[in-house]
């Protein structure tokens, strides 16, 4: 008898142990972690769950004169909710959930505010932006070695979001890397004991801007930027992007110059935006000849059919004998001692622009067709 109930609380233990390894295994959210202050990030697995929110800490519930839980009411973007007290449970199912939650006191006084965002399991389809034809979500161009780059995105097309966190920071820095935002929630400081990079979002909401305050350009880099954009959707989505790179991995010149010397002679010299001295940062120039017009080509100087293309290594200013039979010039310029981007093209053409002879102000016509009929008087006469 007594093996039969020593047999029986055995299986119970057992049977709970299961039970609750299902029941932590199961649960969601997954995890919880604050993006900002008062913003609440739910890592959800799709599963149906709940989180509860506390309206008050229990010093604030204490130092209440009524304190009275059933007095305080929810709203959920606005909207007035049926919960009642200082706990607040937030249902959770696939992606929804997420959004603003606010308590207030009997008399309507605001007591809190918390933005509840949903961040789904990393290894789904990402929703809220599209990737490039890089394959890659962030494009980040810098146009010297000053410390100043630039990452831009493309938004899904049913999916325009916002900007909710940006994280910068040297890779290797193993210390604690503190980003904050100020009152606009536009311009971003991330820093630590080995790095300071500000951020900040442009109008449009697809690009940002960003300065390594403590780069020096004269110095090998010896640490990748690491940049991680946070974006959130109007339905409290929440997916985060990053991407990781040396300065002179994404440095891209700004476009050459061309001026016409004489008939037969363009020069061209470093864009006034790229790092000085020259002789430090080399930059070596392609040129492209083109014999041939295309007349519908968008883009002339990569659409056209190329004649020749030579290579200069220069640090002053270059300067090409055109030939005669050569109808256009396309110029670019990269980094000469780093594999890193192209330039646009630059385009200079000896081939007058199409129409431009034949352009005839009003007035002329008119002239013109007075004459005619003049002729046309005189012949008849």
């Amino acid at each position: 008898m007594h093996d039969a109930c020593l047999e029986s609380e055995m299986k119970l233990l057992v049977f709970s142990v299961i039970c609750t390894f299902l029941h932590v295994s199961g649960q969601n959210p997954k995890g919880r972690w604050s993006l900002l202050p008062n913003v609440l990030v739910l890592e959800v697995d799709g599963s149906l769950g709940q989180q509860p929110l506390a309206c008050l800490s229990p010093t604030d519930k204490m130092l209440r004169r009524d304190n009275k839980s059933e007095d305080i009411f929810w709203k959920k973007n606005g909207v007035d909710q049926a919960q009642r007290g200082n706990s607040y449970l937030v249902q959770l199912e696939e992606s929804l959930g997420g959004g603003e939650y606010t308590c207030y006191s009997k008399n309507g006084s605001l007591l809190n505010h918390t933005m509840v965002l949903i961040q789904e399991d990393e290894t789904k389809r990402r929703k809220i932006l599209v990737k490039t034809d890089q394959d890659d979500y962030l494009t980040c161009s810098a146009q010297n070695y000053d410390g100043e780059f630039h990452c831009s995105w493309t938004w899904h097309s049913s999916r325009v979001g916002k900007v909710a966190f940006i994280k910068a920071r040297r890779v290797s820095d193993h210390n604690y890397t503190q980003c904050s935002v100020d009152a606009s929630g536009q311009n971003w400081t991330c820093s630590s004991g080995q790095s300071k990079i500000s951020c900040s979002v442009d109008g449009s909401g697809h690009r940002i801007s960003c300065r390594d305050e403590q780069h020096c350009p004269y110095a090998e880099e010896s640490k990748q930027i690491h940049i991680t954009v946070y974006v959130r959707t109007e339905h409290f989505l929440l997916e985060n992007y990053s991407k990781h790179f040396f300065l002179s991995q994404i440095v891209k010149p700004d476009k050459v110059r061309i001026s016409q010397v004489n008939t037969s002679l363009i020069e061209w010299s470093y864009p006034s935006s790229w790092s000085s001295p020259y002789s430090y940062f080399p930059l070596t120039f392609q040129l492209a000849l083109l014999r041939g017009r295309c007349r519908r080509c968008a883009n002339p100087c990569s659409d056209s059919k190329v004649t020749k293309i030579l290579t200069i290594h220069s640090t002053d200013v270059c300067q090409y004998e055109v030939k005669h039979k050569v109808k256009a010039v396309c110029v670019r310029a990269k980094d000469a001692l780093c594999n890193s981007q192209w330039s646009e093209w630059s385009r200079w053409s000896q081939v007058p622009p199409k129409f431009y002879s034949s352009v005839i102000s009003d007035g002329d016509k008119g002239a013109k067709r007075g004459r005619k009929n003049r002729q046309k008087h005189r012949k008849r006469a």
